[in-house]
């Protein structure tokens, strides 16, 4: 079973207590979840592959790390998504980004698929795929089978806010992935919105309603 890492950084807390704050304007809510998509990208790169070098240092000949080259794909879930891969990008800049659109069908209430945009060497790269909430988990499960449907076998997936369904749901359909949230909250309302949450991150990010 993937394993659930909460980010309890302070940063990261004092951060997300402005995000979820009603008081909190588009550009303030946009630069806020940038800040704390860096941050997260820290913890979430932690376990990255190192080779050993040698740099010449103005004193001597050292022996040091570098990043083994390993390649990175981050797949933000249009449209709330594309407000962390900014943050990402700061920490690692030489990441590939790749976009999946999903719409709610609304006899279904089920994601389908209307976009997907990926990197052409999926199967050499690992994958962080990004949206802000996870609410029932049905699009982080939708986005996922698109990325392993394509050949994406080494996948994160990383948000601010979770709700326990919504985590249940994500580990049931995919064990293999591990899930980084800044969050987890107490449930879904009737209206399938996160209590407490922050509203719907897409609005708010681009200020729309």
């Amino acid at each position: 079973m993937g394993k659930v890492y909460v980010f309890d950084h302070p940063l990261i807390q004092h951060k997300l207590t402005y995000i979820r704050d009603v008081k909190t304007g588009t550009k303030e809510f946009r630069e806020l979840v940038d800040e704390v998509a860096t941050l997260m990208a820290f913890e979430i790169t932690r376990d990255m592959p190192l080779e050993d070098v040698k740099v010449e240092t103005p004193v001597t000949t050292a022996n040091a790390k570098m990043l083994a080259g390993k390649k990175l794909g981050i797949v933000p879930i249009l449209r709330a998504g594309i407000g962390m891969v900014d943050g990402i990008l700061k920490l690692i800049p030489a990441a590939k980004v790749g976009h999946i659109g999903l719409y709610r069908d609304p006899e279904t209430l089920q994601p389908v698929e209307y976009y997907v945009k990926l990197p052409a060497d999926v199967e050499e790269r690992d994958f962080i795929v990004v949206d802000p909430m996870l609410a029932t988990g049905g699009s982080a499960v939708e986005a996922i089978n698109s990325l392993k449907k394509r050949g994406g076998k080494n996948i994160k997936f990383m948000c601010l806010i979770a709700a326990p369904e919504g985590v249940d749901a994500l580990q049931a359909a995919h064990p293999d992935v591990d899930i980084y949230i800044a969050a987890l909250d107490e449930k879904l309302n009737d209206h399938g919105y996160i209590v407490p949450g922050l509203g719907d991150a897409g609005d708010r990010l681009f200020g729309t309603k």
